[in-house]
């Protein structure tokens, strides 16, 4: 999940002048939504030089090009996300955030732009299977479902939290700790990009969706997203971008 700007990143956010929430009318009366991402999470979003890109930013700009409007970029932090939406320093936040009953209570989730879940990434084949995690030192990135995942496995000695999702790959290659749970996608790249690395993918933890975000309420937005995004499903669009970094279709079904 990310890129090491995001401090600075953060910083400069920190010091923005914070605007107020804005409904669907204001955001379309200025021509321009405010997006939120990472940028540090590929192959979901991610910096390729200092463009901004990856599945979830062609279909968030693909989606708003059918909305009609324009769009502006922020990136921060994973973990800092969520509240900047709640500050509504950004209008829509599309980040990989797994919709759950928690994240629920802070935020307006948008139907799902793909499925995907945790996966198990070991270096040895023996750890493989949430069993296999028993008596074990598992890497996870700090604010994910992955963390609270990982806390229920029963028998793991320990979960590391590390602030992005690199760091936890890294710690795992050095041998820091036993196991490392991502996104099964991340990890597909992953071994596709470095197949001689060692690692080596396992079991599935659990399955979730995963969408966008808006302010709790703010359903006027929620709607006009979901309506175009529907369409940019049906007439293919979201499709031929998942197929290019993905080879495969990662709506769900």
């Amino acid at each position: 999940m990310k890129m090491f700007k995001t401090l600075a990143t953060a910083v400069a956010l920190c010091a923005a002048v914070v605007v107020q929430a804005r409904p669907l009318e204001e955001i379309q009366k200025s021509g321009t939504i405010i997006l939120g991402s990472e940028g540090q999470y590929a192959p979901f979003n991610f910096f390729k030089g200092k463009q901004l890109t990856g599945y979830e930013i062609e279909v968030a700009e693909a989606v708003v090009k059918k909305m009609g409007l324009k769009y502006e970029w922020k990136t921060v932090g994973f973990d800092a996300l969520l509240t900047g939406l709640a500050q509504d320093r950004w209008d829509l936040v599309i980040a990989s955030h797994a919709i759950t009953d928690e994240r629920s209570k802070a935020v307006t989730f948008t139907l799902p732009h793909y499925c995907s879940g945790g996966i198990i990434v070991s270096m040895k084949p023996e750890v493989a299977k949430a069993a296999d995690l028993n008596g074990k030192v598992v890497a996870v990135q700090t604010g994910t479902t992955y963390l609270d995942a990982v806390k229920k496995v029963p028998g793991v000695k320990d979960v590391k939290n590390f602030p992005t999702d690199e760091a936890a790959r890294n710690a795992l290659a050095s041998k820091r700790v036993d196991a490392w749970v991502t996104d099964r996608f991340v990890a597909k790249e992953m071994l596709a990009k470095a197949p001689k690395a060692g690692f080596r993918t396992g079991e599935m933890l659990f399955v979730e969706q995963v969408a966008s975000a808006v302010s709790k309420g703010n359903q006027g937005l929620a709607d006009a997203w979901n309506k175009a995004l529907k369409e940019a499903i049906a007439d293919g669009t979201v499709g031929k971008i998942s197929q290019k970094y993905f080879q495969e279709d990662v709506t769900c079904k």
